[in-house]
């Protein structure tokens, strides 16, 4: 049987992938707006319990075409150790196709492009990247742990490997102050980076984060409904993307959009202004 610990967090597109918890928690763990694995501490699972874990679903479950490396932060583990669950998932599952994990800047950091280069021939195609924003201001409000010109560099670490990135930009995250800066800087990461796929979330301020703290002493003021669908104009207006599958599809989203760049950019632009607030 698999084994979870605690909630098990997987981007929207994994819904029917099999989720093994490779690592638990996130290493970095010091996003201001983040709740999901504050109630763990990172480590690395035993090979043993998730080949075990692996033959369990050979064994019990339908042919498996897509697997999701859990926790927050499985591309800090070993190159070794990822390696030798891949080869594991490519001979219990022989029309898998593709393994894909969140990947934090730390550990793009610390993965070599030789590293993704072999670990990507080995199935691990895709990672999804939460850049949040591209504003150096917000990054540091949000206690990132880089700026956009590292968030660039790594992320073409990751395009030099061939692996595709899934963005995510995190929409209202800078506050009132830095709306439109965080916009627009956001917009310039994003083309820069040239992302495969690109989602926009709405920032949720949960409790027990320093983010919440930050709203209720009002060192952060949260972005109205309208100014909310201004920073989302401005940020989409701004895009030039080459070839990148937008969504805005997750729960937290106001206007849900779906569309492909270059060609639909318009088209998605128009239906935002539709879904424009009624100013009261």
């Amino acid at each position: 049987m698999i084994s979870y610990e605690g909630n098990v967090f997987r981007p929207p597109s994994e819904a029917n992938s099999l989720i093994l918890q490779a690592t638990l928690g996130c290493s970095w763990n010091r996003c201001t707006f983040c709740s999901m694995y504050r109630d763990k501490k990172f480590r690395v699972r035993s090979l043993d319990d998730l080949k075990r874990e692996i033959q369990w679903a050979k064994d019990n479950i339908a042919p498996v075409r897509k697997v999701f490396l859990a926790d927050g932060d499985a591309l800090m583990a070993k190159a070794s150790f990822l390696e030798d669950i891949l080869d594991q998932l490519a001979d219990a599952f022989p029309h898998l196709q593709r393994v894909s994990v969140y990947a934090s800047p730390q550990s793009l950091q610390v993965r070599t492009v030789e590293e993704m280069t072999m670990l990507r021939e080995k199935g691990l195609r895709l990672y999804y990247v939460g850049l949040e924003s591209g504003d150096d201001a917000t990054l540091l409000q949000m206690d990132k742990g880089v700026d956009a010109k590292e968030w660039e560099r790594v992320a073409g670490k990751a395009h030099q490997a061939g692996v595709k990135l899934s963005a995510m930009i995190l929409l209202g995250v800078g506050g009132k102050a830095l709306s439109h800066q965080h916009a627009m800087h956001s917009a310039n990461l994003v083309n820069a980076i040239q992302p495969r796929f690109l989602s926009t979330l709405v920032t949720t301020p949960y409790p027990e984060t320093p983010l919440i703290q930050q709203v209720e002493t009002g060192e952060i003021s949260m972005l109205s409904e309208e100014e909310l669908h201004q920073e989302f104009t401005t940020f989409l207006g701004n895009l030039e993307l080459h070839g990148t599958i937008f969504r805005s599809n997750h729960v937290s989203n106001r206007s849900v959009l779906a569309g492909n760049f270059p060609k639909d950019k318009e088209a998605l632009l128009s239906a935002l202004e539709d879904s424009r607030p009624q100013s009261t």
